[in-house]
């Protein structure tokens, strides 16, 4: 019985690390290149698990709350999958970029078209805020993506893009359907308090698969860092860059919603699953989008860990606030 209770202990202990072992993961990734080979054929399966994670970590109930009052969800994807690249766009082309770099206009469409990060609930589970108003974003976004990334990828990429918008469409409900159905089904053999109890062994979980997710997205990009480490580290200044400027706009157009909600919606704009777009386009990317991609994960693992005082902040003055307000409704 011990053999068994010492890794379930261990699981719960990383999950307790939360976004510190998360932050870790990514940098592990950096420096173990030898395990890429290995991990990047599981690129797939983790992005399955991960969801499938996020649905059991996430209140059900929470989330059909969240799509039915849907005008947040909306906003917030129209806002991220059509305003967001489109302004990119426009400033891509008003500067010639484009013309002079067209692997610039390929990284900026994986970073600002593709929906939010998959794995999105769980690290705003981590950190403490809304994962089912997270998971709306995510579900709704890839159900969005399909219909929105073709057009904006040709207006930021030209015509010949290679994306297939009814193949994508199909594969993208399917995986979400898939992942729902089987965590709907663990729900129900477990039992729903069962579940709620081994929240620190599915975050554990979480960890443990981003950590294969961050190796194998990885592959190249430490030897590219040996050569040329100058610019290497220019472009992973740039995709910080790029996330926080996105997490900050987000912030303030959705200045007038609850701080904590505006802060899941941030995160989501500033953490694009940018695996989906290069898997759309065939699994290949010239060198500078490639590296773009593997070092624009650094800011995805790597901000909760940072920004996690500022979320629990923000959702220490919003219970504040519900409190209050509960109190008075119930002087009045």
């Amino acid at each position: 019985m011990r053999a068994l209770s010492l890794p379930l202990d261990l699981l719960a202990w990383l999950g307790r690390q939360g976004t510190r072992a998360v932050a870790i993961s990514a940098l592990l990734g950096l420096v173990l290149p030898q395990l890429s080979a290995l991990f990047r054929p599981l690129v797939e399966e983790a992005i399955f698990v991960l969801l499938v994670l996020a649905f059991l970590r996430v209140d059900p109930v929470a989330v059909v709350a969240h799509m039915r009052r849907p005008r947040l969800v909306a906003l917030a994807l129209s806002w991220m999958l059509i305003a967001v690249p489109v302004m990119v766009g426009l400033a891509l082309h008003a500067t010639g970029l484009i013309a002079l770099h067209p692997d610039i206009a390929l990284a900026a469409f994986i970073a600002t078209a593709a929906p939010p990060i998959m794995a999105a609930p769980a690290f705003i589970a981590l950190i403490g805020l809304d994962g089912a108003l997270s998971l709306a974003l995510v579900g709704g976004g890839m159900l969005l993506t399909p219909l929105a990334a073709p057009l904006i990828g040709a207006f930021l990429i030209g015509e010949v893009l290679p994306i297939d918008a009814v193949a994508l469409g199909i594969r993208l409900t399917a995986l979400l359907a898939a992942s729902a159905g089987l965590a709907t089904l663990i729900r129900r053999l477990a039992g729903s308090a069962r579940v709620s109890a081994a929240k620190e062994h599915v975050d554990g979980l979480n960890v443990l698969i981003l950590f294969v997710f961050a190796v194998a997205v990885m592959d190249g990009v430490a030897a590219r860092f040996l050569e040329t480490p100058l610019f290497t580290l220019g472009i992973a200044a740039l995709t910080f860059l790029v996330a926080l400027t996105q997490m900050g706009v987000t912030l303030l157009v959705f200045a007038r919603t609850r701080r904590d909600h505006a802060f899941v919606l941030a995160h989501a704009a500033g953490n694009r699953n940018m695996g989906l777009l290069v898997a759309a386009l065939g699994g290949t990317l010239p060198d500078l989008a490639w590296l773009y991609f593997g070092l624009g994960q650094l800011p995805i693992y790597l901000l909760p860990w940072l920004l996690k005082p500022v979320a629990t902040r923000l959702a220490a003055n919003q219970a504040s606030r519900d409190a209050g307000h509960a109190d008075a409704g119930k002087s009045g």
